[in-house]
């Protein structure tokens, strides 16, 4: 399976590089497959790309809903 994620960019980079933000994590991603993003934009990041833009309302909502997922998947293993 895979999965693309939204993130904040943090900072343009010199050749089509990015910083960017993660819920406190940061990393450096690639550019290349989009243009006009800004510090500030939200991307959808898969293995190291931003393949997409969206805007910051749904970026985190999507954010919100992973993160409830994350905590139903931890209640159901804490469970006997």
């Amino acid at each position: 399976m895979c999965l693309a994620v939204p993130a904040r960019v943090v900072e343009c980079l010199e050749g089509d590089r990015a910083l960017i933000d993660l819920e406190g994590v940061r990393m450096e991603i690639s550019l290349e497959l989009l243009d006009d993003v800004r510090p500030g934009d939200y991307v959808i990041v898969h293995v190291g790309y931003a393949i997409g833009k969206l805007d910051e309302d749904e970026a985190l909502a999507t954010l919100q809903a992973m993160a409830a997922m994350a905590q139903a998947d931890a209640r159901e293993g804490a469970q006997p």
